[in-house]
């Protein structure tokens, strides 16, 4: 079968010709007029050190402008005998007085930090609601466990994220009426025996937001972060948890990764007869039909399309590096793509390194620097959808999303009256958000 990227010139061209109407009709990502449809993206707190990718950013860069809701990555969910929220990183969160100004004001003592930059963003941008995504794969999960055990335990983590995220009692002397507009449950993973408190408590959340709504007459946001991994969603009730909620982050990725020991593409559309693990179900279109079968409807289907690509080295060079046993994973690079980071580290500083600085994953904004140079040749799987990079000098290869697969992801989501989309994660785009900003005109 022929499967091949479109001439470099024409797939430049129409990403060119998307981003420039996205600059003109910024208004049209909040437009009540495109059926509501959601386009979510998740910020890292963690990104202003890694990546330093700020929540000013966003603003510069026009990003700001597609978004129908920012998710904020992470809330602590506290596994004491009380359960609580608590802020991850106050130094990130609220206390850094050294971070760009969105606005161009300075921030106003004592809220600095990611906190002062959202406030600042969400006056510029008053269409654009901003959730806090609790827990994550980082989280302590034994603290949604012992929580949502009992009533008790249920209603007094409710009451206490929404007193410190939407009511905005950060800490002693440090407030933020309104600063988040709702919450993203991300519990990775409710087991059997959390399935049914798990729905229990997305319905204290869900009571306690509409309780507060008759007060201030302003509607809260609910919604949950829920797997792609049939092992795994099967420990959630779908239909009756989808009830309680506005709408789903569901992944749309990590289908494969190098916890593989045969390269596979991560996040691709469809299957095909030869891959080898096709009956696993490792991709968007069966976890989609999986969902709406299960009672999910479709319009609280958001997809989760990566900015990121997931990558093994020591590849035997055949089938563009696609299907092949592999053991180790891709190196960690330097940003232009130029070799390999000399000192890839998250606790010191390494400069020009790739920021995800994880080995077997590198940004979007890096797979930029290698698409068809420093000996990296691109191949597009059109009949899965998804696009990949392989260098037979080192054997080194990715899966990833390129405008191509994402635009074909978007007409999916449209043509299946899906709710709209998000990324994980945004700073992981280039410094323009070419891919966010492409995906954002597919949805319009």
């Amino acid at each position: 079968m022929s499967r091949y990227l479109p001439p470099r010139p024409l797939r430049a061209g129409l990403t060119y010709l998307l981003a420039l109407v996205a600059c003109v009709y910024p208004s049209l990502a909040q437009d009540p007029g495109r059926q509501n449809m959601i386009f979510g993206g998740y910020f890292e707190e963690w990104g202003i050190r890694y990546s330093n990718y700020n929540i000013a950013d966003l603003q510069k860069n026009g990003v700001a402008d597609q978004l129908t809701h920012l998710i904020y990555a992470f809330g602590n969910v506290t596994a004491t005998a009380t359960p609580a929220c608590a802020v991850a990183d106050p130094s990130a969160a609220y206390q850094d007085s050294t971070l760009p100004s969105v606005s161009g004001k300075a921030y106003t003592a004592p809220l600095y930090g990611n906190f002062g930059a959202i406030q600042q963003l969400k006056a510029l941008h008053p269409n654009l609601k901003v959730l806090i995504s609790l827990g994550g794969q980082a989280g302590d999960v034994t603290g949604f466990t012992r929580a949502s055990s009992t009533a008790a335990g249920r209603a007094a983590l409710a009451t206490s994220c929404i007193d410190m995220f939407v009511k905005g009692n950060i800490a002693t002397g440090v407030t933020a009426p309104g600063l988040f507009d709702g919450f993203n449950i991300d519990w990775e993973f409710p087991t059997a025996a959390d399935k049914q408190n798990f729905t229990a408590l997305l319905t204290e959340f869900r009571a306690q937001l509409d309780a507060l709504t008759k007060t201030t007459g302003k509607k809260y946001t609910l919604t949950f972060d829920s797997p792609a991994d049939p092992k795994k969603y099967v420990n959630i009730d779908l239909k009756a948890a989808a009830a309680q909620v506005d709408f789903l982050t569901i992944d749309g990725y990590d289908y494969a990764g190098t916890w593989d020991k045969q390269t596979n593409e991560s996040s691709s559309l469809y299957d095909a007869p030869e891959d080898p693990v096709r009956a696993d179900a490792r991709n968007i279109d069966s976890t989609v039909k999986a969902y709406l079968k299960a009672g999910v409807p479709a319009a609280k289907y958001t997809m989760g399309l990566p900015l990121y690509a997931v990558g093994w080295t020591r590849v035997p060079n055949a089938n563009h590096g696609l299907y092949q046993n592999a053991t180790d994973a891709s190196p960690v690079l330097l940003a232009n793509g130029s070799g390999p980071c000399p000192n890839p580290s998250k606790t010191d500083a390494s400069p020009g390194c790739d920021t995800i600085l994880t080995a077997g994953f590198l940004t979007y904004s890096t797979i930029e620097n290698l698409t068809n140079k420093n000996g990296y040749i691109a191949w597009y799987d059109a009949a899965r959808v998804g696009a990949t990079l392989y260098n037979p000098a080192t054997g080194t290869f990715y899966s990833y999303d390129d405008p191509t697969s994402g635009a074909t992801k978007t007409a999916y989501i449209k043509k299946n009256k899906l709710g709209g989309a998000y990324v994980w994660a945004l700073n992981d785009d280039d410094a323009n958000g070419s891919l966010t900003k492409t995906i954002a005109a597919g949805l319009k």
